[in-house]
């Protein structure tokens, strides 16, 4: 298949921004090849420089030091020392962020500690009386099924059938969820809920202010909506959560690297998040996890682990929690992966957060503007806001073949990446994507798409024949 033919205005264009682009040298910090690579938001490129930081991890601080690599490596700190690298990315001071585990094991830490601290007596999120609810350790103080919250995640509700919990007098055993969320932390919100005995109420982002009530323990949402790109208004939904003497967890694994969060300014509670996308810090990288410095004392973790105790190799029998952030540990830290994510996080030394949302906004803006030039009205539609305000890092077309049309992508070399039933996603990442990518990702759209149309049209002609 050959490309559209013709040197275009847009791709004259594309050549005009990146030479103007002054964080167009970044792109030298990453091992790439003449594909346009445009699935950042799924799996981040390899840092040049972190195979040889990697090796010397293996072959001299594993293969020589060996144990003793715990403490002259630094190996025992790096939980807390690379979250501390991560939280100016996210709009956090140090001290709030320990790496590990996995997104999902984090959204069911974040989010079990976050009913717990709702049914405190001693304070909601902002220092204020929370609802009373629970027993003493801040688990249901009655069994499943007998507070108005079905285990199952059904509706329940307080008997006779009117909503409990009117604020200041009723229990917190409500979760609420994003309706549209990665499906992931839904299964883990479900869990969650049937084991703190709370109702599960799946809401639209933008509905959540009205569905908000005394009953309402925590909410669960996400930043950028995986599928569409859409970028929520954290800003506004906390302080609606908190007015309701609430917790707000967000999940920023498509925020992350991308753009500001704010997380302290905005008076985030609880954040989660993964480093293998926009943070680059490779497959299967080890996530985060934010507790606000004020929540800290408060965290109650329902994982308690040996790496999370006051004394760890004290080998105590009973459970002392750490302060601050490594209260969010658990078990022992996979130090190969989490050392290759510290070294990929050097790539943003002297890269301000502010700079790549520019970026992004500029990449996706005229992606969109060369779809629109380039492919037939009619044959995508863009599922991602046009709002600067309401756009993360990624541009969603629905196309109804969209499978067999990534796959034909691919082969041309775009790889972007499919989400079912029939949208095309593609991720741009402003540390490497640049201008030209995007121009030449747009004309191979163009011609894969008609491609298609021909072959449809061939197809229906030989349809149309009586058989022979």
């Amino acid at each position: 298949m050959s490309e559209l033919a013709g040197t275009s205005e847009l791709l004259r264009k594309a050549e005009k921004l990146d030479a103007a682009d002054a964080l167009g040298t970044l792109r030298d910090r990453f091992v790439l090849d003449g594909t346009v690579y445009l699935d950042g938001n799924s799996l981040g490129a390899l840092p040049a420089h972190v195979p040889d930081r990697l090796a010397d991890v293996v072959r001299r601080q594993w293969g020589e030091l060996r144990i003793r690599s715990w403490q002259e490596s630094g190996w025992w700190t790096a939980p807390e020392r690379i979250g501390d690298r991560i939280a100016p990315l996210v709009g956090a001071a140090p001290g709030q962020i320990v790496v590990g585990d996995s997104t999902s094991v984090n959204v069911f830490k974040a989010l079990v500690a976050a009913v717990r601290m709702a049914r405190e007596t001693g304070g909601g999120p902002d220092g204020a009386p929370a609802a009373a609810g629970g027993g003493p350790d801040g688990g249901p103080s009655a069994p499943i099924g007998e507070r108005g919250g079905a285990p199952d995640g059904e509706p329940g509700g307080a008997p006779g059938g009117e909503p409990g919990g009117a604020p200041g007098g009723g229990p917190r055993d409500e979760i609420l969820v994003d309706a549209t969320t990665f499906p992931t932390d839904g299964y883990i919100a479900r869990s969650a809920a049937r084991m703190a005995g709370c109702t599960l109420r799946p809401v639209a982002p933008g509905d959540v202010p009205g569905a908000l009530s005394g009953r309402t323990a925590a909410v669960l949402l996400n930043h950028v909506d995986y599928r569409t790109g859409r970028l929520h208004d954290l800003p506004s939904l906390t302080a609606a959560v908190h007015a309701a003497g609430a917790y707000a967890v967000w999940d920023l694994c498509h925020s992350a690297g991308a753009l500001p969060v704010g997380l302290d300014e905005h008076g985030v509670d609880l954040a989660v998040g993964c480093t293998y996308k926009f943070l680059n810090g490779g497959p299967g990288a080890p996530a985060f996890l934010y507790v606000r410095h004020a929540l800290q004392d408060r965290f109650d973790s329902p994982l308690p682990g040996w790496n999370s105790h006051a004394e760890p190799f004290g080998m105590q029998p009973e459970y002392v929690p750490a302060q601050g952030a490594p209260r969010g540990r658990v078990g022992t830290p996979d130090i190969l992966s989490m050392l290759a994510l510290e070294a990929s996080l050097e790539v943003w030394d002297g890269v301000p957060i502010e700079a790549v949302r520019a970026k992004s906004l500029a990449l996706t803006d005229f992606f969109l503007e060369c779809v629109t030039a380039y492919v037939p009205a009619g044959r995508v539609e863009c599922v991602t806001p046009l709002a600067h305000e309401e756009r993360g890092s990624q541009v969603a077309l629905r196309c109804p073949d969209a499978g067999q049309v990534m796959e034909r992508l691919i082969d041309e070399g775009v790889v972007g990446d499919f989400r079912y039933p029939d949208v095309l996603r593609f991720g741009f990442t402003p540390l490497y994507v640049r201008f030209a990518d995007v121009e030449r990702a747009a004309r191979v759209l163009a011609a894969v798409l008609g491609e298609a149309v021909r072959g449809e049209a061939v197809l229906a002609e030989g349809e149309g024949r009586p058989e022979e």
